[in-house]
């Protein structure tokens, strides 16, 4: 068994994480709105910082929970989302500016929808 309480914590913060990608993302309608300005590129610099943050914090449930949680929510690509930290954290001059639009676009949301359903699961004691 873990530490419910910690595994909470971290996805709250994890989840308080996601939020602010899709706020800083709000405004962002194409690839061009990250690579077009200083502005815009400090955005996806901020914006990959909190996916390297999320994915390690991932990794974290992962050890903490002997990888027992996560895949009970199968919708979510949890490889995917641990690995693009690494390549984030890794190969940062490799970033595809166009990959990182679409994470934005397509995959945060349910990110968030799935991890608002864990902390309400494990808060329920499911």
């Amino acid at each position: 068994m873990y530490d419910k309480q910690v595994v909470l914590d971290i996805l709250e913060q994890t989840y308080e994480a996601i939020q602010r990608i899709i706020r800083r993302s709000e405004a962002i309608t194409n690839v061009e709105d990250f690579t077009g300005s200083p502005e815009g590129q400090e955005k996806l610099d901020s914006i990959c910082m909190l996916i390297i943050a999320i994915g390690e914090s991932l990794k974290n449930i992962d050890k903490i929970t002997n990888n027992d949680l996560l895949p009970k929510y199968p919708d979510i690509d949890w490889k995917g989302v641990k690995g693009m930290r690494d390549i984030i954290t890794h190969h940062y001059f490799d970033i595809d500016e166009e990959e990182m639009f679409w994470i934005c676009k397509h995959q945060v949301r349910p990110l968030s929808d799935t991890i608002a359903k864990i902390i309400e699961d494990i808060k329920e004691g499911n």
